[in-house]
């Protein structure tokens, strides 16, 4: 009963927003200039009816299809009631803006945790802008990318200070005057949220249309993207251009995947290049199994394919049978991201004996990776050091830092710890150091300009605007420690049960169990 009322209430607020058509008729008149004018611009001769959608009663039947599937099997996520629920244009734009930024990179069952808590804290864009970065930045902790969600709040500001709290709306501008929304981000938030006609380009939707009109060159060239976009205005419904655009990204997340697509359950199949393309092989296959041909089977199943296209699969990229639909879209090789090395020491300290543990954090620059965010101490190796180096460089470091001289009396390797950033891989060589002065509270004043500092618990730690990988050398730290524990127990226990004899030296050397990060 409260999905038929959600269904209800979507289709009549998706029938309120339509703008620019007003009957079915208009809606055909539009789709045949859309065809008339965008298809010629980008494909030429086989292209445009092969890699294109030209026939009205198709392009209908795709819309009717997607839509009443996505009607019945859509996921109900936060950001899709809001939209649907939410009467204020600008509360609706909002939202749908907040949940693009966070899902740009980012799973949805990661998401919808962090959407929620950022939607009750910051309901408005106006309760956003008064925030601070630094709290946005607490609130983004463990994300990734953080960066948007600086961009984000900037752009809040914008909004409340340029254009008195109004939202652009149509994707031009929102894209034109709002930092980090980009083209597909402002088509998204144009047509969930007013109503636009226009389509949209995500890597969900890549996949789909590749594979409908199999499209197998780079798919991120700039020739695919524009016949991509084109295939998307071509496509997108008049009468509901938002629930169209998360139908066809709501098909690539949940049937349309990666890996091991659900071909038998695709609302879209009969109108699917790819699909019949696998249909054709399997049908090959099975004439010649059966002795009804004797003709030698293509690798390439036997389509209407165009000579010398720019939107079909590559001469040199063969069709790959155990691939099927998988064959499109193709990528090309990703570029391995850069090697990194970065010196971070974890200091701790007590102010008393009773009181609680307290890490020593500074804050990186504003710009750059990370920016803004807290972090143990750190330097990045610029050449290969000795561990008795690295130990010198880093004391240096918490010296010039804290003040007062630092020693290595309760220094101590933990090990390394791997974190991948989109372009970067990074290991962090871990150090620990335990302080048992509990006076040092300002950090030297030197030459150069000092980061920002501040001494956190563990609970206030989890809370900080942190980066993931801290997260793994604080892990690493109570892993060690975890880990020394056992083998003190395994050791009293080893020594219990050998009756008092002595055990070997070796027994002493085991390496300890790699913690799994």
């Amino acid at each position: 009963m409260s999905k038929m009322r959600t269904t209800e209430r979507l289709r009549k607020a998706s029938l309120k927003r339509k703008k620019n058509v007003k009957s079915s008729s208009q809606s055909k008149k539009l789709c045949q200039e859309q065809i008339k004018v965008e298809v010629p611009r980008i494909l030429t001769g086989k292209e445009a009816t092969y890699h294109s959608f030209k026939d009205l009663i198709e392009i209908h039947s795709i819309r009717a299809c997607l839509l009443s599937w996505y009607d019945k099997s859509k996921r109900e996520l936060p950001w899709r009631r809001m939209a649907v629920t939410e009467s204020d244009l600008n509360k609706r734009a909002y939202a749908v803006w907040v949940s693009e930024i966070m899902l740009q990179q980012t799973q949805v069952v990661t998401v919808i945790n962090y959407y929620n808590k950022w939607m009750q804290r910051w309901p408005t864009l106006q309760d956003l802008a008064k925030a601070t970065l630094e709290e946005v930045n607490e609130m983004w902790s463990g994300l990734g990318y953080y960066s948007r969600g600086r961009r984000l709040y900037e752009g809040a500001q914008k909004v409340i200070s340029e254009f008195k709290g109004e939202m652009p709306q149509n994707a031009e501008e929102l894209q034109k005057q709002l930092p980090g929304v980009g083209k597909y981000t402002a088509s998204a938030i144009a047509s969930i949220a007013f109503g636009q006609v226009t389509g949209v380009v995500d890597g969900n939707a890549v996949r789909v249309l590749c594979r409908v009109r199999a499209i197998g060159a780079d798919s991120t060239s700039s020739t695919v993207i524009e016949a991509l976009w084109m295939l998307a205005n071509t496509l997108v419904d008049p009468l509901r251009p938002g629930d169209f655009n998360q139908a066809i990204m709501e098909l690539g997340a949940t049937v349309c995947t990666p890996k091991a697509p659900l071909c038998s359950e695709c609302p879209v199949k009969a109108h699917c290049r790819a699909y019949h393309q696998v249909l054709k092989k399997q049908e090959s296959v099975s004439k010649r199994l059966l002795g009804n041909t004797l003709s030698k089977i293509s690798p390439t199943p036997d389509i209407e394919e165009c000579e010398n296209c720019s939107l079909c699969l590559p001469d040199k990229e063969s069709w790959v049978g155990s691939l099927g639909v998988m064959n499109f879209p193709r990528k090309a090789a990703k570029k391995l991201p850069r090697a990194e090395r970065t010196l971070t020491c974890v200091v701790t300290r007590k102010r008393t004996a009773g009181d609680a543990e307290e890490y020593f954090l500074v804050q990186r620059p504003n710009i750059g990776l990370l920016a803004g965010m807290w972090e143990f101490p750190s330097i990045l190796l610029e050449s290969v050091m000795t561990e008795k180096e690295q130990k010198c460089k880093i004391l240096d470091r918490l010296t010039e830092l804290l003040g007062s001289s630092v020693t290595e009396k309760n220094f101590q390797y933990l090990g390394e710890v791997v974190h991948i950033f989109s372009h970067i891989h990074q290991t962090y060589v871990v150090y620990s150091n335990s302080l048992n002065s509990a006076s040092i509270d300002t950090v030297k004043q030197g030459r150069k300009k000092c980061p920002s500092f501040r001494w956190v618990t563990k609970t206030e730690f989890q809370q900080s605007a942190v980066s993931t990988a801290m997260k793994k050398d604080v892990k690493r730290i109570y892993g060690s420690e975890t880990n020394r524990n056992k083998q003190k127990e395994r050791k009293h226990k080893t020594s219990t049960n050998h009756g008092g004899k002595q055990l070997s030296v070796d027994s002493f050397f085991r390496p300890t169990v790699k913690e799994s990060l």
